[in-house]
């Protein structure tokens, strides 16, 4: 809908079949009363554009829910001004004119355009732009009150409606109704089409052209979206055949870097499957050489093993278990250097993973988006090598608000952290999501759990975390200091530095 300069602003109004309207902006809160959804209109168009007279692109949203309306969707639009006035810039007419256009230009949209009065339809602005648009006059109606009433002077396909102006003295819809049929009944020039007029007419009018104008525009909307469908289709086909190809050329260059049967030999440095084999045969024999044990205890503990074993009877031979008993033991001191060239041989196989993903992204020209490919490798692998030990203790957690605007999409916000001696990990969760005991299982593709906490942002250089008191800060500040980091103060907020 638009009309004479009466909106500042484009109001969308739904209405459904109880009876209160709903505000966008206030949706908590229900109107039932017919002049408080009219000030909380007025007071919502001054808070967007001022006390005096200025206008906003910005809808305001209200549905009406009532079983006494249709089922439709209105867009009420300012009607044209020519002079500014007020607060509203110079060029007012030409915002105004962009602002409707951008609604009545829709295929999709039907136009009522509501006329005054004491203007001739001829001379009327708004059937003058739905023209513009619309020149065959197919989504047009028009409502208003004098002119030409037969719909002869313009004649629109859609026909139209006329109606007595009541709103400005605010009289009580039940009887504005009575009166305008009244006067219709009344009136000479209406009496002969009185059942032609007015709001009932209107309602009746509106209901049937939107029938109309939906079941004319499916079969274009449904042709359209099919045609939209189809090149979808190819060129998901064309990209997927590309993917394929890219895939596959990934595996056989990560076989080669790792078989050593590549066709770009480096002969500057050691890569991808001689530095896994240089940990293999150099590195893990080197940390299990570091390995200390003293000979004294050890022949103890066998000699007591043996004798625990035996129990009051004396043995001719060394019992089985007693060697069972000590070789468990020193096995499980060679567990620290395992996992040691475990770490090794995973970051080997990032580095090798990068290599290769370089690689393809140098010929498709992509990039990654958020997360790097070998976080995912690095936490996978991991896993393994924990099951069955106690997971590192938690030094402490706690919500804090990260600050970085240039990594957390949306600005500050807080997220749950949890920093052990190894690492700072922060997720989306809440705290009563995490089971205690088994924090560290969450979110692997291994070990699924109905609890999975995100892993936000793991890939960063320097973090900027903000709590709620100075006390957290402090307290924060020295319990991640006795993991080994340290901290910067270039900026008020406290800094983390990897």
């Amino acid at each position: 809908i638009f009309k004479p300069q009466i909106s500042q602003k484009s109001l969308f109004l739904k209405t459904l079949n109880p009876k209160y309207a709903e505000f966008l902006h206030c949706k908590s809160r229900k109107f039932t009363d017919f002049d408080e959804v009219r000030q909380e209109i007025e007071a919502e168009t001054e808070r967007l554009t001022g006390t005096n007279k200025g206008i906003s692109p910005v809808p305001i949203n209200l549905r009406v829910y009532s079983p006494h309306v249709l089922n439709l969707t209105l867009i009420d639009l300012p009607g044209i001004t020519k002079v500014p006035v007020g607060d509203q810039p110079q060029d007012i007419e030409f915002q105004i004119r962009e602002m409707i256009l951008q609604f009545i230009s829709r295929d999709s949209s039907l136009i009522l355009a509501v006329t005054p009065a004491n203007v001739d339809l001829a001379n009327s602005d708004a059937l003058k732009m739905a023209k513009e648009v619309d020149p065959q006059g197919r989504k047009g109606l028009i409502w208003g009150l004098g002119g030409d009433p037969r719909n002869k002077l313009l004649p629109l396909r859609r026909g139209g409606a006329l109606s007595p102006k009541d709103i400005d003295g605010r009289k009580d819809i039940r009887a504005a109704l009575a009166a305008e049929r009244k006067f219709f009944l009344s009136h000479p020039a209406y009496r002969h089409m009185a059942e032609r007029m007015g709001t009932p007419h209107l309602q009746r009018v509106l209901n049937q052209q939107l029938t109309n104008h939906i079941r004319e525009s499916l079969p274009a909307l449904r042709s359209k979206l099919q045609s939209q469908l189809l090149s979808l289709e190819k060129d998901v086909q064309e990209k997927t055949k590309a993917l394929l190809q890219m895939v596959q050329q990934f595996g056989v260059d990560f076989e080669k870097r790792i078989e050593g049967s590549g066709d770009q030999v480096d002969t500057l440095e050691l890569s991808g499957g001689a530095r896994i084999n240089r940990i293999f045969h150099e590195r893990f024999p080197f940390e299990l050489v570091k390995m200390e044990f003293d000979e004294k205890d050890l022949r103890r503990e066998i000699s007591y093993a043996i004798k625990n074993i035996h129990g009051v009877r004396t043995g001719l031979f060394t019992p089985d278990l007693a060697f069972e008993a000590i070789v468990k033991k020193q096995v499980v001191k060679l567990k620290e250097p395992c996992l040691k060239c475990v770490d090794l041989v995973i970051q080997e196989l990032i580095n090798t993973v990068r290599q290769c993903t370089s690689k393809v992204l140098v010929w498709t020209g992509l990039d990654w988006s958020d997360t790097n490919p070998w976080d995912g490798i690095s936490g996978v692998w991991d896993q393994p090598r924990s099951l069955g030990w106690d997971p590192p203790q938690v030094i402490r957690r706690g919500w804090l608000t990260i600050n970085n605007i240039s990594i957390m999409k949306g600005g500050s916000k807080e997220y749950w952290f949890v920093l052990t001696a190894e690492s700072l990990s922060w997720y989306k969760d809440e705290e009563p999501l995490l089971p205690p005991g088994h924090f560290w299982d969450l979110g692997s593709p291994c070990h699924p759990t109905p609890f999975s906490p995100r892993n936000v942002y793991k890939d960063l250089r320097q973090i900027e975390l903000a709590c709620d008191s100075q006390e957290d800060v402090d307290s924060w500040k020295a319990s991640i200091s006795s993991t080994g980091s340290c901290w910067s103060h270039t900026n008020p907020k406290p800094q983390i530095s990897h």
